[in-house]
Formats: structure tokens, sequence, C-alpha cells
């Protein structure tokens, strides 16, 4: 078994160098890595329903879709992600979370903690949720990977994935909102994440008879790099292939209250209506009209509201709060 302790703490590369390891490595691997802040969500959710927007804009938080399901999850320094890679026999069981969560309960075990697994996918501590994990299939090979809150800022968590009062009606999986706790909270000793992170590895070395440790090659970096570029860098993957949804907002602006109803399909804009006690010189159908086919995207919509004169479609409100009711 291939251990990589990924130094990395770029979310967009991490997903990226995952899809690499399964899709090109022929032996099992084994992976710890961290993200700097940024929200994790699952291959089948809707992006926009799932995360805070203006807090993730404001506090310039990465938003990167991940291969397998599951719900939203909010990563920073204090966070430790681990992955398994194994070979299956395709007539073995492969949705088994036991196997790939144990080695992590064992290790919380023997730093006298009661962990244990719980429900469908997460690690608990005293009844309090500390990792939750997903699995991604790809030929047979298992992708299994869970996150760790050991030092988390959990206000930031929280906060990350508030949605704002938004109303989406879709078919996307809703992210559970869960009692979690940093296992730092119920540790006796002083320790930080790299110290924790460096005691699994020492574990894991030690619990599988081929196991060694891997650094990334040159060639490796450079196709995890062309990978995230191509992919996990883009508007397309992170939002675009959000599934069919229907977005529904009311805004109070400076020229009165609007109402947006929209139909979005594979990212893009099908159906827009606009309703509200706003006064205006030309008819918003037109608007409509041009927002049609323009990706859900802020400045997408904020190039193309650039080709009209928006003052006489919507009398002193401002083209920036317009285009915010739009999330």
């Amino acid at each position: 078994m291939l251990c990589i302790k990924n130094p990395d703490t770029d979310p967009h590369f991490n997903l990226a160098a995952e899809e690499y390891v399964v899709k090109n490595f022929s032996e099992n691997c084994f992976m710890l890595w961290r993200n700097r802040p940024s929200i994790i969500v699952g291959n089948h959710q809707n992006t926009l329903a799932e995360i805070n927007i203006d807090y993730v804009k404001e506090n310039n938080i990465d938003v990167v879709r991940r291969l397998s399901g599951g719900g939203a999850v909010f990563h920073d320094l204090g966070n430790l992600n681990f992955t398994f890679v194994k070979n299956v026999d395709k007539k073995e069981s492969k949705v088994d979370f036991s196997q790939y969560t144990q080695p992590i309960i064992d290790v919380l075990r023997t730093m006298e903690l009661n962990a244990n697994f719980e429900g469908r996918n997460d690690i608990v501590i005293d009844g309090r949720k500390v990792s939750g994990n997903a699995q991604n299939i790809h030929g047979n090979r298992v992708q299994h990977h869970g996150t760790l809150l050991f030092s988390s800022v959990m206000s930031d968590l929280s906060n990350a994935l508030k949605v704002n009062p938004l109303k989406f009606k879709d078919k996307a999986v809703k992210s559970v909102k869960s009692r979690v706790g940093n296992i730092k909270e119920f540790m006796d000793e002083e320790m930080d994440v790299l110290e924790f992170r460096d005691q699994i590895m020492e574990h894991i070395l030690h619990a599988y008879e081929d196991a060694r440790l891997y650094e990334y090659t040159e060639e490796d970096r450079r196709n995890i790099n062309r990978l995230k570029e191509e992919k996990y860098d883009t508007w397309e993957w992170n939002f675009g292939s959000s599934p069919k949804y229907n977005f529904e907002k009311m805004v109070k602006t400076s020229g009165g209250n609007i109402e947006f109803h929209i139909d979005v399909q594979n990212g893009i804009m099908k159906d827009v209506k606009i309703y509200g006690d706003f006064f205006n010189t030309l008819e918003t159908e037109d608007v409509e009209e041009l927002l049609k086919g323009v990706p859900h995207e802020h400045e997408k919509i904020k190039d193309k509201l650039s080709e009209i004169d928006f003052s006489k479609y919507f009398h002193s409100v401002g083209q920036e709060e317009f285009i915010a009711g739009m999330f």
C-alpha cells in the first residue's frame, strides 16, 4: 500500500490528486491531506443550495465539487482528510464503510477516546460527530474518504454552510446538519493537527504489511495540475454540474421589491421570471429573454446586463443588488 502524506493545501489540487490516484495508480493507496478554508460539495448536489454564497465570497472560501456522493462539508487547516483507494473483486460488496473507518477508530481509541462508527457514514466520539465519510467507485477501485475534525473553527463551518433565505426546489441531496465536535476537545494531552496526522500515518504503516511512504513525482504533479486546470478549477464542474433546480427569492432593493423565479439546468438559466413593485421605462420581459441561456454565475450575468441600459428597466435599483438577488 502506497502511503501519501500530501502537504499541499489547495483543495482544487487535492481533489484532482484523489481522482488521479484512483484512475492512474494500480496499487492500494492511503492518503492524508488538508485543505485551506473551502466547501467540498457532493457529486450529486446543487452547489448554490448548499453554501452561504455571501459568506463564501467575503471570506474567499474555495468551493469544489468532489467525485463521491454525500453532503457538503467545510474544510479548514484544522481538519484532516484521509483517503483509502483499494482494488476490490467485482463480487465483493463495495459499499462497506467499516473496513475503511475502523483503522481510524483504532487510532482514536489508542488515544483513549470513545470513538465509534454510527449511522450510515459517521465516526463519533461520545455521540458527537467528528468524521463524515463518502465513497466513489471507479471500475474495480473503491475510493473512500473522510474528514477528521481536529481543531476546525466551528463558527466558520456553520456560517459557510448556512444558506441564506433562498428557496431551492430540486432533487439534489440536501446536506444533513449534524451535531459536530473537534477531536481535540476530547483529548487530555496537547497535540496539534500535524502531530495527529503523523500518528495516523504511523499506525497505517504498521497496520498493513506492504505499506510504504510515497511522494508524488514531478510527472505525477504535472498530471494532477493538468486535471486541476481542466476540471477542478472550472465553474462548469464546481457549479455547472449541479442538477436541475428552480430558484425563488424576493429581495428588497433601493428601487423596490424584486422577486426572481429561475429554472436552471446544468448551470444554465433556461427560464427567468421577474416580478416586483419597482418602476420601469422599458419592459422587463426584455431582461428575462436576455438572461435565458446565461450561466447562473455572477460575472456572466453582470457581463450580459452590461449590454443594456439597466436603469430603464429597474429605476433606482443598483445592478449589483439586482444580481445579488439572483443567488
